[in-house]
């Protein structure tokens, strides 16, 4: 049985707490990505897992088993770092076989396996060569190769795509995505990309000083995000995090004032028992529309910076109260420098966070 389960993960260092409160499960088959920025405690999550690191409090379960006192070597996992650890000397045929050895497979055995995964991975050709002759991208799969070619219970990768260009990321992002899809093992992936995130992982972690602030699939932390911090970290361009007062509310839609702008939402019931009090709009690039006139549902300001995307462009705005709205349009939309935009909202991409950062719904 090839599951991962983390429970109340805590790791300290002295007076430190690097991770906190930790739960986790990854089911057979299944992709989990840690995200989150540098040193929230993703590494030191894997770490646990694989038992790099000793657990402080909490329990790590590997196939059903509990995990905490047993070394790396009896785990039955396979990682794959950021740094590859390719041996230098030994081709990469030889670096790919090493774990086999362990197994006490016969010469041809082993040499059927390296094939097998090396014809995967697209490694064939370069097999005799040593890993100095190998490009970044070719010495990532030869690490691929090496972690899968033993059938292990689960996978850990490590930043794995980390040291490669914008061209070998994408390459290898649908590579490795592909191999895990057929290998029916739990695995875990840390990044700090989310492009990696979205497009890897089954379900998606996203950490913060140590603690998991959600997890969810991929559409539901993006479209349904649990507080401030996760909106504001996944999506690309960011979305739009404006400070407001919720003054009235009539027939389920409330009256926000966001500076000079007062703005009409739908809200929920729960939105009742917080008129009066301060809250966070957040409305992503895409869902703010250039219209001809200003209504309830828009917001004014002018365009300050124009940054072109290719099909899209991305549109600085700076309102009256000196905010820096962005907005996503078609690159056939022209707009210039100074130009006053009103910008209507698609409330079904409009999310609202009380005065603590958590979502109203």
């Amino acid at each position: 049985m090839s599951t991962i389960e983390a429970t109340s993960l805590t790791k300290t260092f002295g007076s430190f707490t690097a991770v906190r409160d930790v739960d986790m499960s990854v089911g057979e088959g299944e992709v989990v990505c840690l995200l989150g920025p540098s040193g929230c405690g993703k590494t030191t999550t894997l770490r646990m897992i694989a038992g790099l690191e000793s657990v402080t409090e909490g329990e790590v379960k590997i196939g059903g088993r509990v995990m905490n006192r047993l070394p790396p070597e009896k785990r039955d996992i396979a990682m794959v770092f950021q740094f590859y650890a390719l041996y230098p000397s030994v081709s990469i045929g030889g670096n790919i076989e090493m774990p086999l050895y362990h197994l006490g497979l016969s010469a041809e055995e082993r040499g059927r396996e390296v094939a097998r995964v090396a014809e995967i991975l697209q490694l064939g050709e370069v097999l005799e060569r040593l890993p100095g002759q190998l490009s970044e991208g070719e010495k990532q799969r030869a690490a691929v190769a090496r972690a899968i070619v033993r059938d292990p219970n689960c996978f850990l990768f490590d930043e794995p795509l980390s040291r490669l260009d914008v061209e070998q990321r994408h390459s290898m992002r649908g590579q490795i995505k592909e191999v895990l899809s057929g290998l029916s093992k739990a695995t875990v992936i840390v990044t700090h990309d989310q492009m990696e995130a979205l497009t890897m992982a089954n379900r998606i972690a996203i950490m913060r000083d140590g603690m998991i602030e959600q997890i969810g699939t991929p559409h539901e932390v993006f479209s349904q995000p649990r507080n401030v911090f996760v909106a504001g970290f996944i999506g690309s361009p960011k979305m739009n995090l404006l400070d407001g007062r919720l003054s009235t509310i009539k027939d389920g839609k409330a009256t926000i004032e966001l500076g000079a702008d007062n703005v009409v939402f739908p809200v929920p019931a729960a939105a009742e028992a917080l008129v009066g009090s301060h809250l966070t709009i957040g409305i992503r690039p895409r869902a703010l529309e250039p219209v001809d006139s200003p209504s309830e549902r828009s917001l004014t300001g002018q365009v300050e910076l124009i940054e072109p995307m290719g099909a899209e462009t991305l549109v600085h705005v700076r309102d009256e109260d000196e905010r820096d709205l962005r907005v996503v349009l078609p690159r056939e939309r022209k707009v210039a420098p100074g130009e006053v935009l009103h910008l209507a909202c698609d409330l079904t991409q409009t999310h609202i966070f009380d005065d603590s950062g958590l979502a109203v719904r």
